[in-house]
């Protein structure tokens, strides 16, 4: 096995590929967990339920995620990573501007709007992630690989923590949106110096290749359940974010707590993530096991959820508290995400690294609407218990039986 010495390491680790895959990832994030932070203060602005019309328009912009994520997925592997990194992040950062001009738009319903907006601006944002991770798990050796995408996720999902810090410091949600906007647009020009993977490069041309056949997935056995089990292993991450942290006001009557902030629950929870994402890589290449990595952490998530839910009566504070430590459990995202592009050849890949986690991310409103049809027999308590139990038994299950894929090579189709 080829060994690297410490500057060789930190000359791939430092690439401008992982630089400009993490600066995208971070503004990714920022604009994708926006209208979780400003949910309430924007919909009351606007005079709309946060609660209700809230769930509408994330749900929306889940479902935006999950067919951007085949569309820009398709594309990454026909036409390459870097058209992807591209397109992407126009769309969505023009989507987010629009989202700044909400008080001023003429229009009487308002939340239909708003829910275009954020599908618009979820179709933007299912792309960044996939064609990141693919191009730099193409670009490192595989020896890296694991530190490399866990930099560009650790240092990404901090952008969920700037998100908050601006909405605090402006003190006007729409500011914030512009500014989320303003940052995509800078970071085009920073995209254009990116050389594209070489091993894409190396079947781009090749007729005799199928490129981006998403059906792909649902033709062949083996590889439909190597699929299912690589978004099964995601499950648990949104179903804390999008339940435990966005909707974390609802568990505040319950709880015996005044007021839960959901902007902060997020904020503190991509505090931990990001804190965990960096820590996932270097713990995946000292076990030198992705599975045993991912493992690990999802348990010690249960752990914590467990404790939040059933401990009793809690403070906001130690509410908060619980929303790192579910961050920091579930900074497995970026093994996550490098197991998908790791399992499948480089003529599908992208397609499988793209759609995987944004199939995650669409099945939150799932998760949304099963979390709020059980809860009106059970309460908040039972129903975020009971989703919770199918995500981390789905997970679980598929982390075990998973193939290993560290130190996989990359070089090889399907």
């Amino acid at each position: 096995m080829e060994t690297f010495t410490t500057s060789q390491k930190l000359k791939h680790l430092l690439s401008f590929p992982v630089i400009v895959a993490a600066l995208g990832y971070f503004v990714d994030i920022y604009d994708l967990l926006l209208f979780g932070i400003v949910r309430v203060p924007s919909l009351k602005d606007l005079g709309l339920n946060a609660d209700t019309t809230g769930t509408m328009i994330l749900n929306s912009q889940m479902i935006g995620l999950l067919i951007g994520g085949i569309l820009w997925g398709i594309l990454g592997d026909k036409k390459g990573r870097l058209s992807v990194l591209f397109g992407s992040i126009l769309v969505y950062s023009l989507a987010n501007i629009a989202c700044g001009f909400l008080p001023q738009f003429p229009f009487e319903n308002k939340a239909v709007v708003y829910a275009l907006l954020r599908f618009v601006a979820g179709i933007g944002l299912a792309g960044e992630l996939g064609a990141g991770i693919t191009l730099v798990s193409e670009s490192l050796p595989k020896q890296l690989r694991a530190i490399g995408t866990s930099i560009v996720a650790g240092f990404g999902l901090l952008g969920a923590v700037v998100a908050q810090l601006t909405v605090e410091l402006a003190g006007d949600w729409t500011i914030a949106y512009f500014i989320g906007g303003g940052l995509g647009l800078l970071l085009l020009l920073l995209r254009v110096s990116v050389a594209e993977s070489g091993i894409f490069k190396s079947i781009e041309h090749s007729r005799a290749i199928q490129k981006g056949n998403f059906l792909s997935f649902f033709t062949h056995k083996e590889r439909l359940i190597k699929y299912l089990k690589c978004i099964a292993i995601g499950l648990p991450t949104w179903y804390c974010i999008g339940i435990l942290a966005v909707m974390a006001n609802q568990f505040a009557p319950v709880m015996g707590i005044t007021s839960i902030t959901p902007g902060k629950a997020i904020m503190w929870a991509y505090v931990g993530i990001s804190i965990g994402d960096f820590a996932s890589g270097f713990i995946s290449h000292w076990l030198r096991s992705r599975k045993k990595a991912i493992l690990y952490m999802m348990l010690f998530t249960l752990i914590g959820i467990i404790l939040m839910l059933f401990s009793g009566t809690k403070s906001e504070n130690m509410y908060y508290f619980y929303c790192g430590w579910l961050g920091l459990g579930t900074g497995y995202w970026a093994m996550f995400v490098t197991v998908g592009a790791e399992q499948f050849g480089t003529n599908i890949r992208s397609t499988a690294t793209t759609t995987i986690p944004n199939m995650v991310r669409g099945l939150v409103p799932a998760m949304l609407y099963f979390f709020d049809s059980l809860k009106i027999n059970n309460g908040v308590i039972i129903a975020a218990s009971i989703v919770g139990f199918v995500a981390f038994l789905l997970g679980i299950y598929s982390t075990l039986t998973i193939a290993e894929t560290h130190d996989k090579d990359l070089e090889f189709i399907e």
